[in-house]
């Protein structure tokens, strides 16, 4: 993936975003709209892109379910109410359905955070330590030996922190402004999804 044409800042489409939805979930007076999320999720596909061949798989599905919920978006307005209906059909944990493609990409919303996390804490340009420890914290575990396996080869092939940075179209002081606010803005969405899970007692390790 070459640097982003026109001079344009993912990181800080993907901050904006993530902080819009915080402050919906601050006001404490509405839920979160399916539309505003699945716009948000979408902005961090290019990372998965950028990451190359390690996390080919992780954006191939998690893009097929952003996609998913930006449709459900269009007669379903909140995350609570995707959920609802879900449940009223019996099918949140049958492939495919919005709720089981809402818990996937929120997956993926937490290992780009625990990546930024581990980017931040890491010194030096390799980003294989990083990539690693956010894979084996948030997809591993959901994850077969064969994906497991092909996912540890492909981290040979990660671009360095500044190859990144340069598709990015970020210098390193401002990715790490961008990144911190990504951490601090995504946090409470994720625990806002998982507790929409854990409150119907669906649970969220499946």
């Amino acid at each position: 993936m070459a640097a982003n044409p026109g001079g344009e800042k993912p990181l800080r489409k993907i901050a904006e975003a993530f902080k819009g939805l915080e402050t919906t979930l601050n006001s404490q007076t509405a839920d979160v709209e399916v539309a505003p999320f699945s716009h948000a999720c979408s902005l961090v596909s290019p990372l998965f892109g950028c990451l190359g061949i390690a996390f080919k798989f992780a954006e191939m599905d998690y893009v097929a379910k952003v996609h998913d919920l930006a449709e459900a978006s269009k007669s379903i307005t909140s995350l609570p109410g995707l959920l609802e209906r879900d449940v009223e059909k019996g099918s949140v944990k049958k492939a495919g359905s919005h709720s089981r493609n809402l818990l996937r990409v929120k997956r993926g919303l937490d290992m780009v955070r625990v990546l930024f996390e581990q980017i931040l804490l890491t010194e030096g340009d390799s980003l294989k330590d990083p990539a690693s420890k956010a894979y084996a914290q948030v997809f591993a575990p959901h994850h077969g030996w064969a994906i497991r396996k092909a996912v540890a080869a492909g981290m040979y092939a990660l671009p360095t922190k500044t190859q990144l940075l340069r598709k990015l179209n970020e210098d390193e002081a401002s990715a790490k402004i961008q990144m911190q606010s990504y951490i601090s803005a995504s946090a409470p969405v994720i625990l806002y999804v998982d507790k929409l899970f854990l409150s119907r007692e669906l649970g969220i390790d499946w």
